[in-house]
């Protein structure tokens, strides 16, 4: 039942996208629908029907909205990948690829500003107000991130705040969008963004996690990105911590050998001989279950089995 519940919403979503999503410039749609055509679990729409549902509402009803959530996500891909120059992107070339990054910016842009007419042309207080903040967070987060690039010294409270802007807050506000605009409580809204929060962070360290363990099939990407460009991510604090000056002294000749793949792939041996790869899915199983917590409020709300499954399915990822 939970799955099947899951599966008609992002049918929902998908079916939105298909017949329903155009911008008033033919250049950009191509460029975003081509983003779209190479799919995505559509996580962040969901939640947003989810919170409506959660509400008590119907989601079908808040489904432009979930689109505005999912939109935001895909803006942000289009200019990360012009930051990071990367190649690909879930599979297929990246935007920058194909359109250029000019293109590519100005698409990014562009979206930004076309979600915000029509949020704040449709939508009451606070829902464009929390959408300003979710952007400034994500930029904030990415630029927490981009300081923070191979200092071994970075703690865990400050990758959790960079993780939390950049990465969870989109998860938070598309699932306490849908709880207000559904008509929930309070209570009810708290519980839907708290989960989606922690979910949102837990979600980033899977990701961080994937990116030294998954094969290139799997991530729809290189493997060991991050670590190749020096990221603060999960597995690297825990090996900092787990290793001792050995292990930081292999990943600091990791990152002085400028992105290569033979150092990366003994810095993962490292990492994952010292326990840090296993640590790391302990502390992502705790944050998973940080976010059922929240979900107390909800009672037996069918919603809340279905966001259950979304923090289940993090911790059943090898």
């Amino acid at each position: 039942m939970i799955e099947s519940e899951a599966l008609d919403l992002h049918a929902l979503v998908e079916d939105f996208f298909r017949h329903r999503f155009s911008t008033d410039n033919a250049l950009i749609t191509e460029a975003v629908n081509r983003m779209l055509r190479a799919g995505g679990k559509r996580i962040r729409p969901r939640f947003t029907l989810l919170g409506a549902q959660a509400a008590g509402d119907e989601p079908e009803r808040h489904l432009a909205l979930a689109a505005y959530m999912e939109l935001i996500h895909v803006a942000t891909l289009i200019h990360d990948d012009v930051v990071d120059e990367a190649q690909t992107r879930r599979g297929v070339n990246a935007t920058a690829v194909d359109f250029g990054n000019r293109v590519s910016v100005l698409a990014g842009d562009y979206l930004f500003a076309w979600i915000f007419r029509n949020v704040t042309a449709g939508y009451p207080h606070p829902i464009p107000n929390i959408l300003a903040q979710t952007l400034a967070d994500i930029t904030d987060g990415e630029v927490l991130q981009l300081r923070s690039l191979g200092d071994l010294d970075t703690t865990m409270d400050a990758y959790r705040e960079t993780v939390g802007k950049k990465t969870a807050s989109l998860f938070a506000a598309s699932g306490e969008v849908g709880a207000i605009m559904g008509g929930g409580s309070p209570a009810v809204v708290a519980a839907v963004k708290g989960f989606a929060h922690h979910y949102g962070i837990a979600f980033q360290m899977l990701d961080d996690l994937l990116d030294v363990t998954a094969t290139e099939v799997e991530l729809g990407k290189p493997v060991a990105n991050d670590l190749r460009e020096q990221k603060m991510t999960l597995p690297v604090l825990v090996a900092v911590a787990l290793g001792g000056e050995q292990l930081r002294a292999e990943l600091e000749r990791c990152f002085s050998a400028g992105g290569s793949a033979e150092a990366a792939r003994r810095a993962i041996g490292a990492m994952a001989a010292c326990g840090a790869l296993d640590a790391s899915r302990q502390v992502i199983a705790q944050e998973s279950q940080r976010a059922l917590d929240c979900l107390e409020p909800l009672g037996n709300a069918s919603a809340k089995a279905s966001f259950a499954a979304f923090a289940k399915a993090l911790t059943a990822q090898r």
